[in-house]
C-alpha cells in the first residue's frame, strides 16, 4: 500500500470536494436573490455584449440544465450559452454568471493574449488527455515485468500530463479576467446596490476557486508521479 499516493488521493478529494461545495452552496445564495436591474441572465448579458459592440454574439439558452457551471462561450461560433436558471431569472447569480461568460466573449473578441494561448493548446491537450493514462499504465506493466523502455514510457505519460497541467494552469488568468470583466460591467449599472455586486464577486469568486482546486490536485498528482519515477 502506497502511504504517499493515498494522503495524494485524500488532498486531491478533499480539495475537489470542498470546491464543489463552496461554488454550489454560494450560487444556490444568490441565485435566490433577486437583481434590482429586474433583468433576466439573458438579458444582462445581451447588454453587456452590445456595450462591447458584441452584437454578432447569440446567447442560446441549454434547455433543461440546471448545473453550476454549465454555462459557457463558444469562440467558434460567437455563442454565449447560458443554463435556465441563469437565461430565464432575475437574480444575483444569474446576472453574476451571465456577465462572467460574456467576459469571455469579449476576451475573444479583443485578442486576449492567455484566452488565445489556451484556445492554442486544445487540440494538443485533447490528445494528451485521452492518453497519458493509458501510457502511464503501459509503463508500470513494463516496468513490472523489467521490460525494457519502462522508464521512458512512464516519463512520456508525465509529459503528456504535463500539457493538461499546463492547460489548466493557462486557465486561471483567463478566468479571473473574465471574472474582472463581467464585474466591471455589474458594478458600472448604477441600480446595482454594493451588496448585490458583493454577491455577484461570492458567486465568481467561488467559480474560480474549483479551478484553482483543480491545478492544485493535478500538480500535487504530477509530484507524486515524478517522486515515483524518482524511486
Amino acid at each position: 500500500m502506497d502511504l504517499t499516493y493515498l494522503l495524494v488521493l485524500v488532498v486531491t478529494l478533499a480539495l475537489g470536494a470542498g470546491s464543489q461545495f463552496l461554488i454550489k452552496s454560494t450560487y444556490k445564495k444568490w441565485s435566490q436573490v433577486p437583481i434590482s436591474t429586474q433583468l433576466t441572465g439573458a438579458e444582462v448579458a445581451r447588454n453587456m455584449l452590445d456595450a462591447n459592440g458584441l452584437t454578432h454574439v447569440t446567447i442560446q439558452k441549454i434547455p433543461g440544465i440546471e448545473g453550476d457551471l454549465s454555462d459557457h462561450f463558444d469562440p467558434r461560433n460567437n455563442v454565449v450559452s447560458l443554463s435556465e436558471s441563469v437565461h430565464d431569472r432575475a437574480t444575483v447569480g444569474a446576472t453574476a454568471v451571465a456577465c462572467h461568460e460574456c467576459g469571455h466573449a469579449v476576451q475573444h473578441a479583443r485578442g486576449y493574449a492567455p484566452a488565445k494561448l489556451r484556445g492554442s493548446l486544445v487540440p494538443v491537450v485533447n490528445l494528451a488527455s485521452n492518453s497519458w493514462m493509458l501510457v502511464l499504465m503501459a509503463g508500470i506493466f513494463m516496468l513490472t515485468q523489467a521490460i525494457p523502455g519502462a522508464t521512458q514510457l512512464i516519463w512520456l505519460a508525465i509529459i503528456l500530463y504535463g500539457a493538461v497541467i499546463l492547460f489548466q494552469v493557462v486557465t486561471l488568468p483567463v478566468e479571473f479576467d473574465a471574472t474582472s470583466r463581467g464585474l466591471a460591467y455589474i458594478r458600472s449599472n448604477p441600480a446595482v446596490t454594493a451588496q448585490e455586486s458583493g454577491g455577484a464577486k461570492s458567486v465568481l469568486r467561488a467559480a474560480a476557486l474549483t479551478y484553482v482546486a483543480a491545478a492544485l490536485s493535478s500538480l500535487l498528482y504530477l509530484l507524486y508521479l515524478l517522486t515515483m519515477v524518482r524511486r
